[in-house]
């Protein structure tokens, strides 16, 4: 007779989850240190769930917990279909969002397993769950690699020996006591190709990330980009890739295991210029199922403003201008008057009248010196003409 563990993990296979791991419900104290320094050094991105005792201690979130089941679902890394050639420039986004919004087909597998679970331990007394992917309290990262499941890289992402880091994780705490399995520990050895790849340095060293200079994390922002980070992001206009694609461990890695994580090329991979006008209803139909949309359409516009000034698309010029002239949002107007200079070749003295007159009607203190900026770059170029 297989024990419920065995049944378990047959059940997970059943449901279409790639990997699954368990460990018990101790303490991740040994975070403590790290996470501390990570707040006090203004490294922690502030998506992360604000009390740190819960983020560390499985007691304090859930009742008696014995264990924690933690499960890993392998996304694609390459399209099976390009987007139409129309020769207008596209931005993209990074894999992990690609195909309907994985926090969505991580609850359905956990929900999909959490019965299966009830179903097999019929006979036991009440059993109790917690699902939770990503927002939740615990570290995704720290419960599967303790769970066995893969190590923490240098990228401070988790690495399965099967499926690299192309992974979404998900933990599911129970009160259930189930045989733990064997931690992983790193693998990397000397190698540091994620370290040395990451244009803004924001990895560590040790396994650790300044989320505050991460390109994910600056895509992802409400507010003005710094301009450090503009020239980076390349024409990515949501998350960031780069730390693993240079990755041995993922190369060659691509599976296709789950349909709703097959991308749509025109969501993925949009063109950038109707993208800056387009409305509510239709950014929710075409990109409301991507989990890159959880912050709306105001970053993504900024991304591709700042994406269709590192490709030098200068037929994007009129909208831009359009953009300062009538839209209401501060932060795509000074986005827009930046990316005018650094598409304009031949600046002429009407553009810089232009100029003069939005950045003397603009209220907003940061965007009034985004303004001040391009003009100062703009008449430099006009005085070299």
């Amino acid at each position: 007779m297989p024990t419920l563990k065995e049944q378990v993990i047959a059940a997970s296979q059943s449901i279409g989850i790639n990997k699954i791991g368990f460990t018990t419900a101790a303490p991740f104290d040994y975070l403590e240190a790290s996470l501390k320094e990570q707040q006090q050094n203004d490294h922690s991105s502030g998506f992360e769930h604000k009390i740190l005792e819960e983020r560390l201690y499985p007691e304090l979130i859930f009742d008696q917990p014995k264990s924690i089941i933690a499960i890993a679902l392998a996304y694609p890394t390459k399209m099976a279909n390009k987007p139409a050639r129309t020769g207008a420039k596209r931005g993209s986004f990074a894999r992990a969002s690609w195909g309907i919004d994985y926090h969505d087909i991580l609850r359905d597998k956990m929900a999909q397993l959490i019965d299966a679970i009830k179903d097999l331990a019929a006979d036991d007394a009440e059993v109790t769950f917690k699902p939770m992917v990503d927002t939740g309290e615990l570290s995704d990262v720290a419960v599967a690699q303790r769970a066995g499941l893969g190590f923490i890289g240098l990228n401070g992402l988790l690495i399965t020996p099967e499926f690299g880091s192309y992974v979404y994780l998900g933990e599911i705490i129970t009160n259930i006591p189930f045989e733990p399995d064997v931690p992983m520990s790193n693998q990397c050895g000397s190698c540091t190709r994620c370290i040395d790849y990451c244009p803004p340095s924001a990895l560590m060293g040790d396994g650790r990330l300044n989320a505050k200079r991460c390109l994910s994390y600056q895509t992802q922002t409400k507010g003005f980009m710094p301009e450090e980070y503009r020239p980076k992001i390349r024409s990515v206009i949501y998350g960031c890739d780069i730390c693993q694609q240079v990755c041995p461990f993922n190369k060659g890695k691509d599976f296709h295991f789950h349909p709703d994580m097959e991308p749509d090329p025109e969501s993925v991979m949009p063109e950038l210029q109707p993208l800056l006008t387009i409305g509510n209803k239709e950014f929710k139909v075409k990109f409301g199922h991507l989990a890159g949309s959880w912050r709306g359409k105001k970053p993504l516009q900024r991304n591709a403003i700042i994406a269709l000034a590192n490709v030098k698309d200068r037929s994007a010029v009129p909208q831009l201008l359009q953009l300062i002239d009538t839209d209401p949002r501060p932060v795509i107007r000074g986005t827009a008057a930046w990316a005018i200079a650094q598409l304009t070749r031949d600046v002429t003295p009407e553009l810089i009248t232009f100029m003069q007159q939005a950045e003397a009607q603009e209220i907003d203190p940061e965007a009034q010196g985004e303004f001040q900026n391009a003009l100062l770059k703009l008449n430099e170029q006009l005085s070299e003409n």
